[in-house]
């Protein structure tokens, strides 16, 4: 009956003072429950998602392709080029993609005559998140366009060399190709410095009874005329 009696008096007591005392004082018989008042919660605050990022373009912009190749290099592999200082490729952004070629065909009388070609062309890819850095893009299409040569159609006696001291990397594929009735001699050098491709093809026959360029003159000249090309790059871009 005491014990009643207590509590009677302890609820008539909470029952005479305002609802907020009572929510605060005499809520019950077990104490303060330890959880923050008016129901409030606590959370982690939100991780920021990290930003992607990809490795800049070593390059900005192309030099003039025709140029890129020296007059001196040019008169030596083609003599008598229809265009001395080159015929550019149509382009509809120059400073994305390029190209310039010399032909010419050096007449020796009685002798026959020599024709040779060289055609030059630059890519040059940017960087982007969705498709990767512009080194890395100039490296995967650099395998595409080897293959595409590998696989030209008739090539004999074809081979796959490194072009040394061309570029970051660079590949020389040298082969004979038979038409015009005449055997011609190729090499196409596929090169790339940071994020630019140079394509380079060099080639060449005897005509009328001449003899035709061995396979050393041609690799030679076309390795000679990609170093120019790569080393121009970097020209422009200073």
């Amino acid at each position: 009956m005491q014990r009643s009696a207590t509590r009677l008096s302890r609820i008539l007591a909470c029952a005479a003072v305002p609802v907020m005392l009572v929510a605060a004082g005499c809520s019950s018989d077990s104490g303060d429950s330890g959880k923050p008042q008016g129901g409030a919660t606590t959370s982690a605050a939100p991780v920021p998602t990290p930003t992607k990022t990809v490795e800049a373009a070593r390059f900005a912009k192309l030099p003039d392709v025709c140029k890129s190749v020296s007059a001196k290099t040019t008169a030596v592999l083609v003599p008598k080029a229809k265009t001395k200082n080159g015929t550019p490729a149509a382009s509809s952004d120059l400073a994305s993609r390029g190209g310039c070629s010399w032909n010419g065909l050096e007449d020796k009388g009685v002798h026959g005559s020599h024709y040779r070609w060289l055609d030059v062309s630059f890519y040059r890819y940017d960087s982007d998140v969705s498709l990767g850095s512009g080194q890395d893009r100039a490296q995967e299409n650099l395998a595409k366009e080897l293959a595409k040569v590998q696989e030209t159609p008739g090539a004999k006696k074809l081979r796959t060399t490194t072009a040394a001291g061309v570029g970051d990397e660079a590949q020389a594929v040298s082969y004979q190709l038979r038409k015009t009735d005449e055997d011609f001699v190729y090499t196409s050098v596929v090169a790339r410095t940071g994020n630019v491709l140079v394509l380079l093809s060099f080639n060449g026959a005897g005509y009328a009874g001449a003899i035709g360029p061995t396979d050393k003159q041609i690799l030679d000249g076309a390795v000679k005329a990609a170093k120019e090309a790569v080393a121009a790059v970097a020209a422009a871009n200073k």
